[in-house]
C-alpha cells in the first residue's frame, strides 16, 4: 500500500518535471544505491558477528525479495 505522506510536494514534482530523462534515471540509482547502503549499515549495527560477505548477502537478498 502507497504511504500518501511520502508523496512529492509540488515543488518536487515541479524540480523533476524539469530533469531529462537521463538525469532521472541517475536521480533513482543514487537513490537505489543509497537504500541499499543504509541497509547495509542497518544490518552491520544489528549483526556486528557477522562477516562482510554474509551481510552483504543479506542486503541483495533483502532487495530481490522486495514487495509492494
Amino acid at each position: 500500500m502507497w504511504d500518501t505522506r511520502d508523496e512529492p510536494g509540488e515543488d518536487q514534482i515541479r524540480a523533476l518535471r524539469k530533469m531529462t530523462p537521463a538525469q532521472r534515471l541517475e536521480a533513482a540509482s543514487r537513490l537505489y544505491w543509497s537504500a541499499r547502503a543504509l541497509k547495509l549499515a542497518a544490518l552491520r549495527q544489528q549483526h556486528p558477528e557477522l562477516p562482510e560477505g554474509e551481510l552483504k548477502r543479506l542486503v541483495n537478498e533483502a532487495f530481490t525479495h522486495v514487495r509492494d
